[in-house]
């Protein structure tokens, strides 16, 4: 397993919806190990196939090592071809995301989401998440759909860090984790 960049504001990758999972096969096991290696080594605890740059529909989600979450024992979960079939409540706060490093913004999400996923086996799966948990994965469905926390800010929020945005873009940041090559120019983002 290897750490991979991590694919940032701007790249179409991030953008489109990905492609469902049919069959597990030992390059997709080491990209789902990848995946949580990249994840754990840029301090995050979700991290969809997209940030990756790959069009495949899985994600992975550990929160075990948030301080407010290392109490509460969690199991890392790997969802594969995920989709939430039911919701309710309603929490709003704040967000973030290794792809749009630095920026944060107050959203409004279902409190308790029932998700549908497969497993390694692509064996059929429910599951009933609440709390933050349920947070971040509806955060990385979001990914697998080609939608940024960002998308879901109200208009004064967006205004607000489109500075931001325009930096990330244009490969201005600099961040203590590897950043995928920018496609418009060729050149690397910066690092710590």
């Amino acid at each position: 397993m290897k750490t991979l960049p991590i694919y940032t504001y701007g790249f179409d990758v991030l953008r489109k919806k990905t492609k469902k999972i049919t069959k597990i096969d030992d390059k997709l096991i080491e990209l789902i190990g990848s995946m949580y290696k990249t994840m754990y080594k840029a301090s995050g605890v979700g991290l969809a196939a997209p940030q990756i740059g790959s069009e495949f529909a899985v994600t992975v989600i550990d929160i075990s090592r948030t301080e407010e979450n290392k109490k509460v024992k969690t199991e890392p979960l790997t969802l594969i071809n995920p989709a939430i079939k039911d919701y309710h409540g309603e929490i709003t706060l704040e967000e973030g995301c290794l792809s749009i490093p630095y920026v944060r913004g107050e959203v409004t999400r279902p409190e308790t989401v029932y998700i549908e996923y497969q497993d390694l086996d692509l064996n059929k799966l429910y599951i009933e998440l609440n709390s933050f948990l349920s947070r971040v994965a509806q955060h990385e469905i979001d990914h697998l759909n080609g939608v940024l926390f960002i998308d879901r800010l109200n208009k004064d929020q967006k205004k607000k860090i489109k500075p931001e945005l325009d930096l990330i873009k244009k490969g201005e940041i600099e961040t203590d984790y590897l950043l995928a090559e920018l496609p418009q120019k060729g050149k690397q983002n910066k690092r710590k």
